[in-house]
């Protein structure tokens, strides 16, 4: 049987399921991780819930079917099935790892309660973060068991493109592809990412536990 990991792992070669038009359920690899991936003309459902509620509560969605899977109304049946809540519809994008050293002097961030740290534990494990002058860069493990990247800059810095430097960097310290969610609407940050050569695949939405 394929698994969430299966598709995530082809997808960041650039092998993306089938646009089919279809929906994929799969189990959830962790208690901690549910949600939704689109791909293009293809969804993929990783959740511990019977994927013929799935499947029947996808069609009863007015909407185009293509759309369906991230339709508010879908999404909004599936968090109240898991008892689940999320925050927003999130691009996905994907760089494979770079030989070398990373572009720019970083400082890894030993102190656990750093509040980047802290964050970022809420969604992800194996978390790890360094500072460079001006900004945090911090990876971990989330969906999958994906390594995913996440950077943040002071705002007096902003605008002078230390954002591509330290997401660039994480491709530098990677051995696997590193994978990053981005808001659409943030579109500064996109366009750091595309910069420092991530490639969408397509678009995600986690679910979490209620706090």
């Amino acid at each position: 049987m394929e698994t969430l990991r299966d598709i995530l792992d082809a997808a960041a070669l650039g092998v993306l399921p089938p646009a089919d038009g279809r929906t994929t359920v799969v189990p959830q690899m962790s208690p901690r991780d549910a949600g939704v991936l689109a791909f293009t003309a293809h969804s993929v459902v990783f959740v511990d819930e019977d994927p013929r509620w799935v499947l029947e509560t996808l069609r009863a969605v007015d909407c185009d079917a293509l759309s369906a899977s991230m339709n508010p109304r879908f999404l909004a049946a599936l968090m109240e099935r898991t008892g689940r809540t999320a925050e927003t519809i999130d691009a996905m994008l994907v760089g494979s790892p770079l030989p070398g050293g990373p572009p720019l002097p970083l400082t890894e961030i030993e102190d656990r309660g750093h509040p980047r740290i802290r964050y970022a534990l809420r969604r992800r494990h194996d978390v790890r973060a360094w500072s460079a002058e001006g900004g945090v860069l911090v990876t971990g493990r989330g969906i999958g068991g994906r390594l995913e990247v996440s950077a943040e800059v002071e705002t007096p810095l902003r605008h002078r493109g230390l954002g591509r430097l330290l997401v660039t960097a994480a491709r530098h310290l990677a051995t696997e592809p590193v994978w990053a969610q981005i808001a659409p609407g943030n579109a500064r940050s996109v366009r750091a990412f595309q910069a420092a050569g991530y490639v969408p695949v397509g678009a995600e939405l986690l679910l979490t536990a209620r706090r």
